[in-house]
């Protein structure tokens, strides 16, 4: 059984919002945004007031560790427009920044890619805008 999400309300708008514009204006990649899609539609939705401080938001920053070499990674979670790897902003759209979103400290993330399976620990959410109070609109 898969492991339950946290989405806010908000997150969940703007991510829908974002999905559409996506589709109609931006010919970006289907298959990326299906599957930020289908994780969107499997969360536990949740007033941005009441959403887990360990859950792992837009504009969250995560420390996850890398099960199978044991390295420790830093990003934040952010729209496609903002992503920039060289500073730790991955994008949602990109395989790991969709696997993380929602996910918990404790869960374990799996994703495929090209080379096999990659999985992560989240370690801390060391930042959460909700938890901090500041709302991304």
């Amino acid at each position: 059984m898969p492991r339950r999400v946290f989405i806010t309300d908000a997150d969940r708008s703007r991510l829908l919002k974002f999905i559409g514009r996506e589709r109609e204006f931006g010919g970006g990649d289907s298959e990326n945004l299906a599957d930020l899609e289908c994780e969107i539609k499997r969360a536990c939705i949740s007033a941005t007031k009441d959403i887990p401080q360990d859950a792992v938001t837009m504009h969250s920053t995560v420390q996850l560790r890398d099960l199978d070499s044991g390295e420790e990674v830093i990003y934040t979670l952010v729209y496609p427009a903002e992503a920039d790897l060289s500073e730790g902003r991955i994008s949602v759209l990109a395989p790991v920044g969709t696997a993380i979103l929602g996910y918990r400290v404790g869960d374990v993330v799996e994703w495929n890619v090209p080379g096999g399976m990659v999985r992560y620990r989240v370690e801390k959410v060391l930042f959460q805008p909700e938890a901090g109070g500041k709302l991304f609109l």
